[in-house]
Formats: structure tokens, sequence, C-alpha cells
């Protein structure tokens, strides 16, 4: 049989949290650049006009078309760099505007795996990791076996992942974006955004582990405990809620014009936030309002996320701190150490150290819990025309 040219690149596929994304080391990829993200694109399989990524190893989905780039820190503090990339289906985009929480977890796993860093004998081995896209720091703490390698069991269950596994601590050191003045950016806790048909929607931008939109979901017409097979892919609604996206990012200042918005499709998210609720999960499940302190339902990359991302219940988890923002006027649990989110799959516990005391506030780390494994480790083949 005739051989057909072809590329071939190492990688590894992981899960962490509730994303799955291609893991590469610095050293196999070319420089950042054309020819990077040819790569890149190439190994999801975009871009797709059919929407399926059917050449390609990604999912088709925002939380399964994504990949990470992993080198040795080049920061004393810090043992490995993390750059990550969302990559788009239908169009040949990627963003490297924000950051990943769920396959933050990963890069732990990762880092250790790939010999980057030196486990120890346990229990935890903290990994120090400089977040590239957003300039923050991040402490990664896996659970290791006495040998040093990685535990491979745990009874943690988080929604939006089946089974459990071992419990992996993320920790976000002064989340703040560097490139904001502070974390309501424009020193609102409610701006009024001016969408491009004449419309107004009011919202509480944030920018906290990933720049983010929240708004009442009354806004839209909707409850805000609707699951994505409740909304109907392409219709008017994603359009208003791209609107909100734009008008969100050129009110932070993240953008200078929608088109440079439309080019950046991952930041920031959209999140519409509202008061406990009792609805069945997409597992099943029967959620009672008293299981959680906050409904949320967030939007990446133009769908419904089938769960929550991490950075959009960092932000939240933060905003619920901040007096005020719509957030936490929809917030129950305004005194505890931590915020219960209600999401489409389930909910999600996160702390946020918060000092609304100070002008502006003070956010020093945010904490959450995932789990994540390796999936595969081998080679891609790519069509010999990605290298062009």
């Amino acid at each position: 049989m005739r051989k057909l040219p072809s590329v071939t690149l190492p990688a590894v596929w992981m899960r962490g949290g509730t994303s799955k994304g291609l893991f590469f080391h610095r050293r196999d990829l070319p420089p950042p650049g054309a020819a990077r993200d040819r790569l890149l694109l190439a190994a999801l399989g975009s871009p797709d006009p059919y929407g399926k990524q059917i050449d390609g190893l990604g999912g088709a989905t925002s939380s399964t078309s994504k990949a990470v780039i992993i080198a040795p820190s080049a920061h004393a503090d810090c043992d490995v760099d993390y750059l990550f990339a969302h990559i788009a289906i239908r169009e040949p985009v990627i963003d490297y505007a924000g950051n990943c929480g769920n396959l933050s977890a990963a890069v732990g796993v990762f880092a250790i795996e790939q010999g980057l860093v030196n486990p120890g004998s346990g229990p935890l081995c903290a990994v120090r990791v400089w977040q590239a896209n957003l300039g923050q720091r991040m402490v990664i703490h896996v659970p290791v076996a006495p040998r040093g390698e990685i535990a491979p069991h745990g009874d943690y269950a988080m929604a939006g992942v089946p089974g459990t596994g071992a419990r992996i601590a993320v920790k976000f050191l002064d989340p703040v974006l560097p490139k904001m003045p502070q974390v309501l950016p424009t020193g609102n806790v409610v701006d009024t955004l001016h969408l491009a048909d004449g419309s107004r929607v009011q919202a509480s931008l944030i920018a906290a582990a990933n720049a983010t939109v929240c708004i009442d979901p009354a806004a839209l017409g909707l409850r805000g405990d609707e699951l994505p097979a409740d909304i109907s892919s392409g219709s008017a609604l994603f359009e208003k809620i791209e609107a909100i996206r734009v008008a969100g990012a050129l009110r932070m200042g993240l953008v200078g014009s929608p088109a440079e918005a439309a080019a950046h499709p991952a930041t920031p998210k959209v999140a519409l936030v509202s008061a406990p609720r009792t609805y069945r999960s997409t597992a099943g499940t029967m959620l009672a309002a008293s299981d959680m302190d906050l409904c949320i339902r967030i939007f990446s990359m133009g769908q419904m996320h089938h769960a929550l991302t991490v950075t959009g219940a960092v932000a939240t988890a933060v905003a619920a701190r901040l007096p005020g923002t719509l957030v936490q006027l929809a917030c129950r649990a305004l005194d505890a150490d931590s915020i219960r989110l209600g999401h489409c799959a389930g909910t999600m516990e996160v702390s946020a150290e918060v000092d609304a005391t100070c002008t502006p506030a003070k956010v020093t780390s945010a904490t959450i819990y995932r789990t994540a494994r390796t999936l595969m480790r081998g080679e891609i083949v790519l069509p010999s025309n990605a290298q062009r």
C-alpha cells in the first residue's frame, strides 16, 4: 500500500476537570507564529465547516478543542511555563488571550509524568506554574504515591465527569488580570453595555482568572436554569450573547474594535448568574436550590458550557465578594468561606480570598478542586500541508 506523505508530532492527550486537550512540549513545536498555528489547527481538525472536527482529534465542543504548550519555566519561582491555545472549530482561529482552569489541573500531572518536576515522596507535590497567557502564577497540588508516581485513584467526584479520581487543588495566586487596572476594570460594580442593535444590558465586568461578563438571565428572557439541550444552536439568543461578549470586551478595554473581539472568540466569557434554583442536571440528578448558593450558566466559544469553566467559577466567586455586583446580589452564602455554584452538570465549590474594604479591592487567591489524568501518549499524524 502506498504511504501518503505526513507529519508526525509527539503529544499527550489529557483530561483536566471537564475539559480535554492536546499537550505538547514547547521544544517539539515551531516558534510562535503561523507555522505553529497551522500544526495546532490541523491536530485538532480545524477549520471544519461542518463543525465536527472530523479530520482531527478535537471533540467539536469548546471543552474539547484545546491545546497546551509546556516548557521548563523561565521564572525562578516557577517550575513550568504553561501556554493555553483555545482553538475555534469552524474558523482557522486560535485564541491565546485566556487560560483554561480545568486543564490547569492536568498541567500539574503532565509536569510530573514528563519529568519536569521532582514529585518527592508525597502525599502532595506542589507544581509551581507560570500561566504565560495572562502572566500569572498558579500552584497545582497533585497527590502522589510514596514512590513518587501520580496517585492513580481517589474518591473525589466532580460534576461533569463520571467516576472519581484523586483530588487536585488548583490555586490561582493574585488572579486579577495583570493588564487590567483592577478586578472591576471600569471601577463600577454594574455597567450598562450598549449593543450594536441599540439595546442595553446591565452587566458586572470581572477581571479575575479570565475576563468575565456577568449578567442576569432575565435580560435574555431566560430563567437561568436552562440546559444546553434547551437552547437551539445558532439561534438569535447566541447572537445576542455574542453581542454582549463583544460589548463587554470593548467596555473592559480588552479590544479596540468589534473586529478585534471577533478574533478572540474565547475571551471574555459570558456568565448568566441568578439566585439558587431547583432543576434536573444533565446527569439526570435533581438539584435543590438548597444545594447551591448561586445558579450559573456560562458561554464559551459560542456554546453553553456543559458544566462550568474553572476560570469562570473563580471570576464568579470573586464577584460574589464584591458588594453591589449582580453576582453578589444573587448569591446566598455571603459570609461562607466558599460558595457552591449550581451549573448544568451539578455543583462546584470554589473559594476566593478578597478584601473588599480596600480601594480597589484586593484579591489574594482563589482555589478550586479538580481531577485529571493522562488519556493517551503518542504521535499525531498530520497531513503534510500542515507544515506549509
